[in-house]
């Protein structure tokens, strides 16, 4: 009988039901786990679950029971997997589940930014349209998304979804190549190009040493002062003190973040510092997360952990 441990079940919605695995099984889940509960909690368990519960070599090392980690989750940051191959423990991530919710997140964040209703909304807040004559007031520059182009870095689903609505509303489609490539692959643009072409440039790439502050202050100087950025990929890829330097300095028109270097954020990030900034959307990391989506991510959780119990794991990375 296998013992599962789920250390971080707080990360799916209450309201969203994860179906028993259709195993013998002993099952234990807590809400949250620090990283000194990792190891106590883990003792007799043959597979954990984690969504953003580090597993590293240390706790690893300590869990020599441990036949297999099922990740909550698409990212793989939080959990050592060389060390894992190394001791024949079986991962698995969740795949492909959010591939209209993300997608649809950005095309949200991207029309709210092309159409300044934030600034808007907090001009109606502030009386100041109340206060004019006219029955209609233009304080923000108001752009079409149609005929515009849209750079997207990462051509994995997310990437794909997002061309896909954007063409349907008539954009101009360009794929960035790597970052310092001289050569193109077929269907991708230069780096640096689709940064000076793009009216939106969306990030949906992994996050890695490489690409670590992908986008910086010399990307951002490349970009159309019209233009906006969307993040909803990792929050390392973008220099966050360089975007609000950015945003202030008027080198771009708006931009969109999901993610961010430390989450849940603080008050000293930069970003949550400027939240006040009417070109700028920040939410908590909720791009992935509608009702079917996470119920998609609860289904094929638990499908990943009878495969392996099957003996036929899915989903391995």
């Amino acid at each position: 009988m296998e013992t599962i441990v789920f250390l971080d079940r707080s990360t799916i919605p209450e309201h969203i039901t994860i179906p028993q695995p259709d195993i013998g099984c002993q099952w234990q889940e807590y809400a949250t786990t620090t990283s000194e509960q990792v190891v106590e909690r883990l003792q007799g368990a043959s597979i954990v679950i984690t969504n953003k519960v580090i597993l590293n070599s240390q706790v690893l090392s300590q869990c020599p029971q441990l036949k297999m980690i099922a990740i909550a989750a698409t990212g793989t940051n939080n959990v050592d997997l060389d060390y894992c191959r190394q001791h024949d423990i079986i991962v698995s991530n969740i795949q492909g589940y959010a591939t209209n919710s993300v997608p649809e997140h950005v095309l949200a964040m991207m029309l709210a930014l092309k159409r300044n209703l934030v600034g808007y909304h907090q001009d109606i807040q502030a009386s100041v349209w109340q206060q004019q004559k006219q029955f209609c007031f233009f304080n923000h520059p108001i752009s079409d998304i149609s005929g515009s182009t849209i750079g997207i870095i990462g051509k994995g689903s997310l990437g794909n979804a997002v061309a896909t609505l954007a063409k349907a509303l008539g954009m101009t489609v360009l794929f960035a190549e790597r970052k310092g490539a001289n050569k193109c692959r077929e269907g991708y643009t230069l780096f640096e190009s689709v940064l000076q072409q793009a009216d939106v440039l969306t990030l949906h790439c992994p996050l890695a040493e490489q690409t670590h502050n992908l986008i910086g202050s010399e990307e951002l100087k490349l970009m159309k002062n019209t233009s906006v950025l969307i993040n909803a990929g990792r929050g390392g890829l973008v220099d966050e003190d360089a975007l609000v330097d950015a945003l202030l300095n008027q080198q771009i028109a708006g931009a969109g973040v999901d993610v961010f270097t430390q989450e849940p954020a603080d008050d000293s990030n930069p970003l949550i510092a400027n939240a006040h900034l009417p070109n700028l959307i920040l939410t908590p990391h909720v791009a992935w997360g509608s009702d079917s989506a996470i119920q998609t991510l609860a289904e094929q959780l638990i499908n990943n952990i009878e495969q392996f119990v099957a003996g036929t794991p899915q989903n391995q990375v």
